[in-house]
């Protein structure tokens, strides 16, 4: 009886009515995904560098929010200080000795919905051979059909603070500040 019912009830809403919202999973966009980090060089200035995306993937479901999940590869060999003798010096074995750890990664582990397109995203960070829990501050920017692709895509904005020295990476501290910000933007596609 149980199965007549459906049956009659697909054949007259149609199957669609049956089916539930599923996750979608997107792709992120390397040309739309930019994540910088910026700290204090001894009080006076504020610079920012930025990490490249390799690869990422967000899964998402805005009926069920608190299940998503995030994970990207950042190539240390994306760095971009804009002075190049930074970027030299920064893969260097005193900072993140990118010879020996050519990648940033990042895991999610919890999402938290914090009301109207507001998450707090917790994740394993993995820098300089090291993970350590991150905790990110997101904003759903937007989800739909992109206006150019004609796909569906998602946008984020997050940010977040950590300890370099957490992470094993202390040359210069306290003068070059421990305490690094991070921005992020994304977005992404699942295709057509």
């Amino acid at each position: 009886m149980r199965m007549f019912k459906a049956v009659l009830f697909a054949g007259l809403f149609g199957a669609a009515a049956l089916a539930q919202a599923a996750p979608v999973t997107y792709q992120l966009d390397p040309h739309h995904t930019m994540v910088l980090f910026s700290w204090s060089h001894f009080g006076f200035s504020h610079p920012t560098a930025e990490l490249g995306l390799g690869q990422g993937t967000l899964v998402f479901d805005p009926d069920h929010p608190e299940q998503a999940s995030v994970q990207v590869t950042l190539p240390m060999a994306g760095l971009d200080t804009h002075v190049p003798a930074l970027d030299k010096h920064l893969a260097k074995p005193d900072f993140f000795d990118s010879a020996s750890y050519p990648t940033v990664t990042y895991k999610s582990t919890k999402v938290e919905p914090l009301g109207k397109d507001h998450f707090r995203v917790t994740g394993d960070l993995t820098v300089h051979g090291v993970t350590r829990p991150v905790v990110l501050d997101a904003t759903l920017n937007r989800i739909g059909k992109h206006p150019m692709s004609g796909g569906p895509s998602i946008g984020f904005d997050a940010s977040g603070t950590l300890k370099r020295s957490d992470f094993g990476v202390s040359a210069y501290v306290p003068n070059v500040s421990d305490e690094i910000t991070l921005r992020i933007t994304t977005e992404g596609s699942a295709g057509k």
